[in-house]
């Protein structure tokens, strides 16, 4: 697959793909790790909060978001995260969901400070098999630019 360089990204166009079911145990097991709440970790304390049952967490389900990028994007000549912005978890993610993301380039600009690089903007949005937004987000990050 080739690389991706700051010049190639397309700005307003939508590429959707990769798709990652979400099992109970690992939402768990995360949470206790992580995000020890009630409602992450313990079903019968889930299953009485307003959630009705085990949810997975927000760091979760973003680093879910994570996986599911690279899925689609694995080629890029990114060199590092600036930003993230606007995140949003509108929906819970539960035990068996499916999940796929989309990524929408919508700024690209180039560095004032190196030549060589330029700033990109991203928005993600991950979906459920219901189409239910679970979690959305603006990621800006730094990357290269096509050698010459």
């Amino acid at each position: 697959m080739p690389v991706t360089y700051f010049e190639d990204f397309v700005l307003n166009q939508k590429t959707t793909g990769g798709e990652y079911v979400v099992e109970k145990d690992e939402i768990m097991g995360f949470a206790r790790k992580w995000d020890p709440q009630p409602y992450h970790i313990d079903e019968t304390k889930a299953r009485a909060t307003v959630h009705g049952g085990v949810i997975a967490s927000a760091t979760h389900t973003l680093a879910i978001s994570f996986l599911l990028r690279h899925q689609i994007e694995s080629d890029i000549a990114d060199i590092a995260g600036l930003e993230l912005d606007q995140m949003q978890f509108p929906n819970a993610v539960r035990p068996g969901d499916r999940l796929s993301v989309s990524i929408e380039y919508v700024d690209r600009r180039e560095s004032r400070k190196s030549p060589d690089r330029g700033i990109v903007t991203r928005v993600i949005e991950v979906k459920n098999q219901n189409d239910a937004t679970v979690c959305r987000y603006k990621d800006t990050f730094l990357a290269h630019k096509r050698p010459r």
